[in-house]
């Protein structure tokens, strides 16, 4: 059998304890993780990455009130294993790297999708411009938590290869965007 608090702070703190909600665990990014992007030039399929992004995130799936993720990527390390396409996408038609060096997308509004698959309603800011774009993913809980998610990006919305480049035909307006993240607890 539980006895009351006797005392007027013991109360308080009983009513503190009942009424904050459990904060989310807070994570960071731990080695083995990938961010990666896929389009078709002319038909053809290529594939790139953001080998030096960094990830943030605080999240509990029974708190996803409280959950916060946010992603910097630095856009000078894109990879498309082709240097000529890798110098376009540096260039002022693309991500315009002298001028916007990074993107970043935060989220701070987490939706359950069933079972251990979620999404996260987010914003992009890349070259200057932000707007929505929602994750899906997979989150797989253990010693070294698992985050295994994807997006499409509209790269028009952002100005990304306007100009000549804004020819659907030749360049799809939707990027496939994949990441798994593994990650370490923040101690």
């Amino acid at each position: 059998m539980m006895s009351k608090p006797s005392t007027p702070i013991a109360m308080a703190l009983a009513a503190l304890a009942i009424a904050t909600p459990a904060a989310a665990a807070d994570y960071v990014q731990a080695a083995g993780s990938s961010l990666t992007f896929a389009s078709t030039y002319e038909g053809e399929v290529f594939t790139g990455r953001f080998p030096n992004f960094a990830t943030k995130f605080s999240f509990d799936p029974k708190q996803l009130a409280t959950s916060k993720l946010d992603v910097t990527i630095p856009l000078t390390g894109v990879t498309t294993a082709n240097a000529e396409r890798d110098d376009a996408l540096k260039g002022a038609d693309f991500f315009s790297i002298a001028k916007f060096p990074q993107a970043r997308y935060t989220a701070a509004k987490f939706r359950s999708l069933g079972g251990n698959q979620y999404a996260a309603d987010g914003t992009l800011s890349l070259r200057g411009i932000s707007k929505p774009v929602t994750l899906t993913f997979i989150w797989t809980p253990g010693a070294q938590p698992v985050l295994t998610g994807k997006a499409t990006v509209k790269r028009l919305d952002f100005g990304v290869g306007g100009g000549d480049w804004a020819d659907t035909d030749t360049l799809p307006n939707e990027v496939a965007v994949s990441t798994k993240v593994v990650f370490a607890a923040v101690k």
